[in-house]
């Protein structure tokens, strides 16, 4: 569990199942920069019954907020070379944005992959035109490295992509590396 002054990262329990496939499968929370698509809630309690949603490849943690309601999803996942990890998270209500919640889940879980493993590069991928998530980014001390031309498809439409990335000696010389 990962304690924050605002929230919490922590992995579900068995308990949160109903109420985290509700919120996961709640289309209409998603906005305009996540995909509609979504799964069975057989499927996701049989990948949780074999997995808790974590494995090597990836790892899902619940956010939840100092009333220790589930707010958002953040996780880690294989990157694209075995050094580095992606991050991805998403908030359950939009009433909740601009609050800070996925920023401190975001530094949190910063801190967590890099003082628990030898990753060297964490990346975040978004929409090119999720501004939100563009600062979160940067509030966490990542560095936009560039677009992605036509990589997401959302919604019925084929997306640019931004590219941030942290390196561990950024982190380790930043605000986010004494935590």
């Amino acid at each position: 569990m990962l304690k924050g002054r605002l929230c919490t990262v922590r992995h579900l329990l068995n308990s949160d199942l109903n109420t985290f496939i509700a919120l996961v499968n709640d289309l209409s929370s998603r906005g305009a920069y996540f995909s509609t698509q979504f799964k069975s809630p057989e499927a996701m309690r049989k990948d949780f019954m074999q997995t808790g949603f974590v494995s090597e490849d990836s790892e899902m943690f619940a956010i939840e907020d100092a009333a220790h309601h589930i707010v958002g999803v953040i996780s880690h996942f294989k990157g694209r070379t075995p050094l580095c990890r992606e991050i991805g998270y998403r908030l359950f209500e939009q009433g909740l944005a601009g609050r800070g919640y996925v920023t401190e889940a975001t530094q949190l879980l910063v801190n967590y992959l890099f003082n628990a493993y030898q990753y060297h590069r964490l990346e975040l991928l978004m929409d090119a035109e999720n501004a939100p998530s563009e600062r979160v980014a940067q509030k966490c001390g990542f560095t936009a490295e560039g677009v992605l031309r036509q990589s997401f498809f959302i919604n019925g439409k084929i997306r640019d992509v931004r590219l941030y990335s942290l390196l561990r000696p950024e982190w380790e010389n930043g605000p986010l590396g004494t935590a």
